[in-house]
Formats: C-alpha cells, sequence, structure tokens
C-alpha cells in the first residue's frame, strides 16, 4: 500500500540544510545554528549548505550580512542575537523587513498537544456560554482532572458549582438614595479613585472642560449631554466600587451606574459618537467589578462596533493641523484604551476578540519615541497587540511550537528593553497620596499584564512538563516493576520554567503594592490575573514532593491578596475558594508522596498501632500493608499551611468512617456517584 501523500506545509524536512548535517547525512532543523550542531558544541560553524540552487538561500532568522555564530542563550532559552533582531524589526517601522512570526515552513521544533479544551459553562439563566481553552477556566478543568487522577475526588477536583460561570444578579434597587447627597468633594474622591483603578488600562480624558457637570445638577437636555451625564456617572460609580466596603458607598455605587446606564440608553444607541464609546467603556469596566463578566464582554463590542463606524481601526493619514491635532490624540487614547480591555477581557476567557480582526498586519503600535503623555497606556497598547498575537498564534491550532513560543517571548522580551524608566520605578520626583497611587497602581497592572502575557505563551509547555515530572515522580515511588522512565522535552522543561518564574514574578510584584496599602478594594483585572499565577504555581507545587519556600509564599500571598479583595467581590471570593481547595489537595498530595517514600525505603518495618484505625476489624500484615499504599492520612494527622486547624479546633477532628476495612475521605462521601471511581482498589457493598 503506497504511502499517503503529505502536504508540503506539513513536511518535516527542511528547505535547507547545514553543512554538517548533509555531510552527514543527518535531518537538520533548518534554522540556523540547527539542533545537531548546538548539541555537538559546534554551533559557531553552523552555516547553510549553499550549493548552485540555494545560492540565493539564507536563513530565516539571521540576516545574509551578519555572520552566523552561535548565541548564547537567555533565561528563557531565547537568544540574544533573536531578540536584537525581533526588536529592530518590530521598532524599525520605515524599513521593510519579514517578520518570522510563524516558523519557516518544514522547519521542525518540539510541539505539544493542547490538553485545555474549549467548555460550555452556564450563567445565571441557565444558557450555556462559550469559555476559550486559553481560559484561566479551561485550565482549572484540566488542574481539577489531574488532581483526582493522582489523590482521588477531593472538593477542589469535585466542585459541584464546576459547571457554572459565577456571576452576581443585577441590583435594580436604588437604596432610597438621592444623587443630591453626594458632595462635590466627595465626587472629586470618588474620581481619584477612578483613575487609581484604570491607571495603565485608561485614559479617557476629554479635550474640553467637563467638570461643569459637578457643580451643576440640572438634568441634561439633549443627548450629547446626557451621554456625558452618564461617563460622569460611571467615573463616580467605579470609584465608589473600587473603595472600601461600606453602605453608604454601596449606595452611591448602585445609583450613580443605574442613572448612568439609563441616561445611556435613553436614544437607544440611536447615533455612535466618541462619548458613546467612552461610556460603553465604562460600563464594561464596571461590570468586570461588579461579577458581570458576559455583560462586560457584550459591552465591549457595543463599544468596538461604534468606534469602527467612527472609523478609529483606519490610521491617520496626510498633515494634521494644530487645531486637529488634540482631536487625533483624543481619538488615539481612546482606540488604545478600548484595545487593551478588549483583548485582556478576550484573552481571561477565551473568546474571539472584536478588535482583533480590525488591527494592522505589522501590530504596530505608538513609538516610544514620540513622548506619549501616558506611557502607561502606550506600553499596555503594545503589550495588547503581542498578547492578541500570542492567542492568534499558539492557541488557534491543536498544538503549540516550542520554536513559536520562543518568537513570541522574544517580542515580549524586545517590547521589555523599550520601557520606559517612569513604568519601571514606583515614583518619580514629589508626588501626593492619590498621585503616587494612581502611578503605582498602573505600573503594577502594565507588569503583571506582561507576566500574564507569558504564562500565556508557555504555559500549554508547563502542563506538558509537569505532566511528565508527575509520571516520573510516581514511578520513581512505586513498588511494581520498573518500566519505561519517560523523558521530559528539554524545551518544554525550559519554557515550563519561564511559566513558573513569571507567576513568581507577578504574585511578588502585587504582593509589594498589597503591603504599602495602595491596592484598592475592588481590582476587577487585578483578581484574573492573581488567579491564573496560582493555579500555575499550584500546579508546580502539586507535581513537586520537595517543597520551594519561595514558590509557597507567594502562592500563600494570592490567598491574602484575593481574601482581601473576598468582601466586595465575588469573584475574588470565588477564586479564593478555589485556589483554598486546591492548596488542601496539594497538602493531600505530599503527605501521599511523603507515605509512599516511606513505605519504599522502610520495607521491615510496619505502623503497629494508630488511633484512627477501627479495632472492629482485624486485619492481616498483608491487608494492613495493601491499604496503606492505597490510601492516604488524613487532613487532621497535621496542620495545613493555611491553618485550618489549630490547637484549639485539633481536639473536634472528626477521623473518616471504617466501612468493612475500606477507609472513605470524608470529602468523597458529599459526591454523586461516590463509588464508581477508578481508582478505588476494592468496590464496597453497603
Amino acid at each position: 500500500m503506497p504511502r499517503p501523500k503529505v502536504h508540503p506545509a506539513n513536511r518535516l524536512r527542511a528547505n535547507t540544510a547545514c553543512t554538517a548535517c548533509r555531510a552527514s547525512k543527518k535531518r537538520c532543523s533548518g534554522y540556523f545554528p540547527c539542533t545537531n550542531c548546538i548539541h555537538k558544541g559546534c554551533g559557531r560553524s553552523c552555516t547553510p549548505f549553499k550549493s548552485l540552487s540555494h545560492a540565493g538561500l539564507r536563513s530565516p532568522l539571521v540576516p545574509a550580512s551578519r555572520p552566523t555564530v552561535e548565541a548564547p542563550r537567555t533565561r528563557r532559552g531565547v537568544s540574544v542575537e533573536s531578540q536584537s533582531l525581533l526588536t529592530s524589526q518590530s521598532h524599525d517601522i520605515g524599513t521593510p523587513r519579514v517578520e518570522p512570526d510563524t516558523p519557516e515552513v518544514g522547519s521542525h521544533s518540539p510541539e505539544v498537544t493542547h490538553r485545555t479544551h474549549p467548555r460550555m459553562l452556564r450563567n445565571l439563566q441557565g444558557e450555556r456560554v462559550y469559555v476559550g481553552k486559553a481560559a484561566s477556566l479551561s485550565f482549572l478543568q484540566l488542574l481539577r482532572d489531574t488532581v483526582t487522577q493522582h489523590i482521588g475526588p477531593s472538593q477542589f477536583s469535585h466542585n459541584g458549582a464546576s459547571e457554572d460561570m459565577l456571576e452576581t444578579e443585577a441590583h435594580h434597587d436604588l437604596l432610597n438614595f438621592s444623587g443630591e447627597c453626594c458632595t462635590v468633594a466627595e465626587k472629586e474622591r470618588f474620581i481619584q479613585n477612578y483613575h487609581a483603578a484604570t491607571s495603565g488600562f485608561f485614559n479617557l480624558s476629554f479635550s474640553d472642560d467637563v467638570s461643569s457637570s459637578f457643580i451643576d445638577p440640572a438634568e441634561p437636555k439633549t443627548d450629547r449631554e446626557k451621554t456625558r451625564a452618564a461617563i460622569m456617572d460611571l467615573m463616580v460609580a467605579i470609584g465608589a466600587q473600587s473603595s472600601p466596603n461600606d453602605r453608604e458607598f454601596l449606595q452611591v455605587e448602585r445609583f450613580y451606574f443605574s442613572r448612568g446606564q439609563r441616561r445611556t440608553f435613553a436614544n437607544m444607541l440611536e447615533d455612535p459618537s466618541v462619548d458613546l464609546v467612552r461610556v460603553f467603556l465604562l460600563m464594561s469596566f464596571y461590570m468586570l467589578g461588579a461579577c458581570r463578566r458576559n455583560t462586560a464582554f457584550m459591552y465591549l463590542g457595543v463599544a468596538s462596533r461604534a468606534a469602527v463606524a467612527l472609523g478609529f481601526h483606519a490610521e491617520f493619514s496626510g498633515s494634521i493641523s494644530p487645531d486637529e491635532s488634540g482631536e487625533r490624540n483624543e481619538r488615539s487614547r481612546l482606540w488604545m484604551s478600548l484595545c487593551i480591555l478588549d483583548l485582556l477581557v478576550s484573552s481571561i476567557l477565551g473568546r474571539p476578540s472584536a478588535i482583533s480582526p480590525l488591527l494592522p498586519e505589522n501590530r504596530q503600535g505608538p513609538s516610544w519615541g514620540a513622548a506619549p503623555s501616558d506611557p502607561g497606556l502606550v506600553a499596555s497598547y503594545q503589550l495588547s497587540l503581542i498578547l492578541d498575537k500570542i492567542i492568534n498564534c499558539l492557541y488557534s491550532d491543536k498544538a503549540a511550537s516550542a520554536q513559536q513560543a520562543d518568537l513570541l517571548l522574544c517580542k515580549l522580551n524586545g517590547w521589555g528593553e523599550y520601557l520606559p524608566s517612569s513604568l519601571r520605578t514606583s515614583s518619580l520626583g514629589h508626588q501626593d497620596q492619590s498621585t503616587f497611587q494612581e502611578h503605582t497602581i498602573g505600573n503594577m497592572h502594565v507588569a503583571c499584564s506582561y507576566h500574564f502575557a507569558v504564562i500565556l505563551v508557555t504555559r500549554p509547555f508547563l502542563v506538558s512538563a509537569l505532566s511528565v515530572r508527575l509520571a516520573r515522580l510516581h514511578q520513581s515511588l512505586s513498588t511494581g516493576d520498573p518500566s519505561e522512565v519517560p523523558e521530559e522535552d528539554p524545551a518544554h522543561s525550559r519554557l515550563a520554567a519561564a511559566c513558573i518564574d513569571s507567576a513568581v514574578y507577578m504574585l511578588q510584584t502585587c504582593l509589594e503594592v498589597h503591603k504599602s496599602g495602595l491596592l484598592l478594594r475592588n481590582m476587577c483585572i487585578l483578581k484574573a490575573f492573581i488567579f491564573a499565577a496560582a493555579l500555575v504555581l499550584g500546579f508546580s507545587m502539586f507535581s513537586h514532593r520537595d517543597v520551594d519556600s519561595e514558590i509557597d509564599e507567594v502562592f500563600c500571598g494570592a490567598l491574602t491578596i484575593l481574601r482581601m479583595l473576598a468582601p466586595q467581590s465575588a469573584q475574588a471570593a470565588h477564586y479564593l475558594e478555589i485556589i483554598t481547595k486546591l492548596e488542601a489537595a496539594i497538602s493531600k498530595q505530599r503527605q501521599q508522596l511523603a507515605t509512599q517514600a516511606r513505605q519504599r525505603r522502610s520495607q521491615y518495618v510496619s505502623r503497629i498501632f494508630s488511633m484512627n484505625d477501627s479495632p472492629a476489624t482485624p486485619r492481616t500484615p498483608s491487608e494492613g500493608n495493601e491499604e496503606e499504599a492505597n490510601t492516604t492520612p488524613h487532613l487532621s494527622q497535621s496542620v495545613t499551611s493555611n491553618g485550618w486547624l489549630d490547637s484549639n479546633d485539633s481536639a473536634a477532628a472528626v477521623s473518616p468512617p471504617m466501612i468493612e476495612g475500606t477507609l472513605f475521605d470524608w470529602e468523597g462521601m458529599n459526591l454523586p456517584l461516590w463509588d464508581s471511581f477508578p481508582f478505588l482498589a476494592e468496590s464496597t457493598t453497603i
């Protein structure tokens, strides 16, 4: 039977091989220095084979005028030479270059098949809503399946609400509150909180003065006046939403959002306007803080369509007069704000972005040399363009390429090299408290967005590397016949380490700001970042027998921040519940691994007496050893790291029941069909 034809794009043979691989008749990776030469330590001499038919070909990653040498590798395995090349390509707009966004056709690099899959969850009305495989909720399901496979059912792995997309109900009551009860000084304080909460994401500054909206309480007459008044109401609502939990602030928040929403829909969206884009952008941000992510996603779609109708996506061309420069800058800042929020929310939910098809092919942002008035906004905009490319390149196919991940990390590193110094420090000169807080939170938002992008690039390889590591760990502790030990791919391990490092750096940054007392009480985007980083670290902790004190410390720090945000955010409270249960599962896994290791090295001694064993069912030594190998010490034997059981509560701990010699954990008793899981050694009839 003849071999089926292979499409040229799917062939593993490189178009151009190096001289050494051609002489030794070995398969060449096709990019230089190639994999074989790097392993042999002769990367400096790796050059493309030049024949008459290939004289005009050159490497897609190295210019022909530059000598090919083996470049030193950075921490994440990306060569410095590749970083500088990609940086020059992304910032040298005047010179036409071919960006190496996709690997050369025919080149081969290690790939991993995505193990996270899209999910259909239920909203408040019971309707199915889509969550893509790039979302943290999809990664959470993969982590739950992994935990179940290794330690059995638990409250983390079998949550009854795992198929629901947690959202809160809308509040339509105004709590008998009047807008005139809020003074001008209080409104100004809420506006300051709004600027801090949106710093690094928004810049909706107006070209004209709108402070008169604070002083003049008259009801607006025209549509433009209604939209402007709605904008100010929504700013006050977001500021009150970010203030400490207080019934008075809750009244202010609900009243001003309801009035702003009512004013927005007064004319039923008949005519698009710049202010209409602003108001829907603000309503979307408020809904994210109110745990209404689906509503926020829809509001972003309205803002995007209005911006397209106004031509925001079109490039400005021709000369601009001084009178038009202010309007152009205003529209540019609004377009960047819309792109940032839309691409961030789409990546968090794993959904297609409404802005992505409208972005230019070269994905170029404003130049740093333009000295923008808001460098944080420009940095976040450029980063959002890279984030969009990450989703399109890595998560649109069934597998992720390690070479493609290296190229995307090069882009992120190039973005970081051109980051202004003002975004790397917490204070510049003399600043008052509100300005200092806004500046610090804005820098934190930019830094966390960068670390979140790195996590999205490297997370598929983290799953691959840690899955192999878990298999090796349990196989090394197994008492059965040894079988072939799986090996980790070096490229996957390198990218997995970058994923863990990025999660650690993100949480360390958030903890520093939290300890300084500058965090607000509702951080709608930050809580999603913290949740994504905590899941990555939790997976790493679950896959290692040894304890890494730094990872454990920042993991507990994530719980601390979520615990602070939980009273005013149902989403943060839900994240806190999930991460707390994950911590308990990690503790159980570590106890199980310690027990298995002790049994493996102590084959001549066994435990004789335990208070947790039922005396009603005598056991033979063989039965005791078998049961001890298939069960895990319950949580009451040791104190978990979050301090669930202290000295006062330890006496009240209840041990799991013993039914016909089989130990059952309380966590598995409240599950449907709990006795049908395949990891139970023997089926028990009750």
